[in-house]
């Protein structure tokens, strides 16, 4: 997964312990480091206890037992229950590599004191390599007094020190809470869940807040909960730009008639056209062609589509080119969001997996406004589309980015959005489609800037029919 800064990818050369997910591996700088005390936190339901009962099955290797511990929270049989719904749930590793236990009724009689009793007698016994604790937040709720915590916070910060031993306090702690509690002091990494609500869906994320002695992705990293436990998908960076980085002056095929002519013979490789128009001004029609043209010469191409679809854009492809259905498109490839469910930390790693895997030499992403509407806010979508763009021309990769403009379209009912003022500046070529309406619909185009290229000044009338865009 290559949305990764490049200096998370080279982690730490301690062996780690690892999450059970990769990405999430990444943002850690490899995994949690060993014989550290870390502290998991979020409110309910944000996915914190299934993020530590995955690290627990991914480390359960029968050298020595993981350990987890629930104190005053859900009960034993439910948390279990609940688990076997997963894939990484191994009941072979029950009770002999996985171990389970309940502390709640000893610290609802002795107190939060029970719970270093058992964690000290659990290490004396068991020697677990790692032990998790949910929920730790409740020994404030049993302690009698602040001292009381600090001390006991000091012991087993002590305990746990002394001993191989990786610890993972889970806890329903708010962001304002690190800065009263005193476990937060004593804790080597911080890791933070959240959930933002939205109109139609909520949005998880999960943040490194402080890994003593590591570095580590800093930002928000969406989360995803599947069958397969807690996916994190790692916020894009820009990438390092490598040493003698140029260009290169070779020239591809937009497959538009007509449209190679004005950009002084097609586009530089590597390079980012934005492609700005109204609703049926063919952005879609001239994204598909581009496509196409490229799978005709062999070149893997990722088609990224929010709008249209499967069923309706392979209508569109197979007028266009009638002659490729079934397997005649080896090249093409096809990544589909729906623009409701889109999420862009998920939509751009799976975007950067069919990178790597197929090899893409072309991208077309229709349409870009859809990405802004799932994003949470202006300046984050533009962080993600700069950096995107900038891992585009470092991979060699021509790119076509589609963007509807509501103002001037058939229904005029907003301006375009503020981010994308500044994509103009971010891209390397510039391409405005308009629409006249009169009697007749009249399309023009324009190219508005190629950057250290030359390019055809004047407005083009250009027609679309069954065979696609053709300009005049």
């Amino acid at each position: 997964m290559s949305a990764a800064p490049d200096i998370i990818a080279a982690a730490n050369s301690t062996t780690r312990i690892s999450t059970g997910n990769r990405e999430a591996d990444l943002v850690l700088g490899g995994g949690f480091l060993p014989s550290s005390i870390n502290i998991v936190m979020g409110e309910p339901g944000t996915g914190k206890t299934l993020f530590a009962e995955q690290l627990l099955f991914a480390n359960a290797d029968g050298d020595r037992p993981v350990l987890y511990l629930t104190t005053l929270s859900e009960p034993l049989s439910k948390v279990i229950t609940y688990l076997q719904r997963f894939h990484f749930y191994d009941e072979s590793k029950l009770g002999t590599a996985v171990l389970y236990e309940d502390v709640g009724a000893a610290m609802a009689e002795e107190g939060a004191g029970a719970l270093v009793s058992h964690i000290r007698s659990a290490i004396e016994t068991l020697g677990p390599k790692l032990i998790v604790v949910d929920s730790f937040k409740v020994i404030h709720d049993l302690s009698s007094s602040p001292r009381e915590i600090r001390e006991l916070i000091s012991t087993l910060g002590g305990l746990l020190s002394a001993y191989e031993t990786t610890t993972i306090l889970v806890g329903e702690y708010r962001s304002e809470d690190i800065a009263r509690y005193p476990e937060f002091a004593v804790a080597d990494g911080i890791v933070e869940f959240a959930r933002q609500k939205r109109t139609t869906t909520d949005e998880r994320f999960l943040r490194v807040s402080k890994l003593r002695g590591s570095s580590y992705l800093e930002g928000l990293h969406a989360i995803h909960i599947t069958a397969d436990g807690v996916q994190v998908y790692p916020r894009l960076v820009s990438p390092a730009i490598p040493k003698g980085y140029r260009i290169s002056d070779e020239r591809v095929g937009t497959g538009i008639s007509g449209l190679d002519e004005m950009l002084d013979g097609g586009l530089r490789r590597g390079t980012t056209s934005l492609v700005i128009g109204p609703t049926g001004s063919g952005k879609t029609t001239m994204g598909l062609q581009f496509a196409l043209a490229a799978a005709a010469v062999n070149e893997p191409t990722l088609y990224v589509n929010f709008q249209e679809n499967p069923t309706q854009l392979g209508n569109i492809l197979n007028a266009l080119d009638p002659a490729g259905r079934g397997e005649g498109r080896p090249y093409l490839h096809f990544l589909y969001s729906s623009a409701v469910e889109l999420q862009i930390d998920r939509t751009i790693v799976e975007m950067f997996s069919i990178f790597e895997a197929q090899g893409i030499r072309r991208v077309v992403v229709d349409a870009v406004g859809d990405l802004a509407m799932a994003a949470s806010d202006q300046q984050r979508i533009h962080d993600y589309l700069y950096a995107l763009v900038q891992r585009f021309a470092v991979r060699e990769i021509t790119a076509l980015l589609m963007l509807e403009d509501t103002a001037s379209g058939p229904l005029g009912n907003a301006a375009p959005l503020e981010a994308f003022g500044r994509l103009s500046y971010i891209c390397d070529n510039l391409i405005l489609l308009q629409v006249n309406r009169g009697k007749r619909l009249r399309r023009s185009i324009s190219i508005y800037k190629t950057r250290a290229s030359h390019h055809d000044d004047k407005v083009h009338p250009f027609r679309i029919t069954e065979t696609g865009v053709h300009v005049e």
